[in-house]
């Protein structure tokens, strides 16, 4: 059975998030062998990645989804986190976590430095942490939208809470850029309707065609992102 968020299809009506959504998607799913025990996932939504992240190759055993309590962002959410928290304080004690994650959430994170050195505190030692942040994206869940992070500042938040053999890696490249931006205009520029279902049948095979032949480039090299994943880990004891 597919998820309809996970393996979100391809269409005129779908460009606008087909982008972001399959490279987070392929990126979480690259890392699942390294997920295991206790799974804390921060910022947790909708928990769309719940059945992905508590299914083989991962070996996690409890999945906790935490999220903010009583805040207006969260009133459309329909899912009960597990836990909930002030966006600063994660209420768990000290190594209880063997895995954790947060995908699209440091944006939105005034400090996100504290956010990381609370997610470092949970972690046990050797414990991995998945991130995931937008680049190239409208602002959301305005005004709760603060930042939009290089490679190199979510390298140093990181390695500035105490992370170790940290990858960060673009999701997408100039092509994905461009598939992207065309997607978010077709659907989400405002026009009246029978332009918008001209335009969205338009762009459709030129997203196709951009997305086949997109290129992940070397950060170094200064290219055109979509958005960043990053993978970091507590210090072995």
């Amino acid at each position: 059975m597919t998820d309809p968020y996970l393996d979100l299809p391809l269409t005129a009506d779908t460009q606008d998030l087909y982008t972001v959504r399959t490279a987070i998607r392929q990126a979480l799913r690259a890392q699942l062998p390294r997920f295991q025990g206790t799974f804390l996932d921060i910022g947790s939504g909708l928990q769309p990645y719940r059945g992905l992240i508590t299914s083989a190759p991962s070996r996690v055993e409890r999945y906790i989804g935490m999220d903010l309590a009583g805040n207006a962002v969260n009133t459309y959410h329909k899912v009960h986190p597990e836990l909930e928290w002030d966006g600063v304080r994660i209420p768990l004690d000290d190594r209880s976590v063997d895995s954790a994650m947060a995908t699209e959430v440091l944006e939105h994170c005034p400090d996100p430095g504290a956010v990381l050195r609370e997610a470092f505190r949970v972690l046990r030692p050797g414990s991995p942490l998945f991130i995931t942040v937008p680049f190239l994206w409208p602002l959301h869940d305005v005004p709760y939208d603060e930042y939009r992070y290089t490679p190199f500042a979510l390298r140093r938040l990181l390695e500035g809470a105490g992370f170790t053999d940290i990858t960060v890696r673009p999701l997408g490249g100039w092509d994905a850029s461009l598939a992207q931006l065309l997607g978010l205009w077709a659907l989400r520029r405002p026009m009246p309707t029978w332009k918008r279902r001209i335009v969205k049948r338009l762009t459709l095979p030129l997203v196709r065609h951009l997305l086949r032949h997109d290129h992940v480039p070397d950060p170094m090299s200064a290219p055109m992102i979509t958005g960043l994943m990053a993978l970091a880990h507590t210090p072995r004891a």
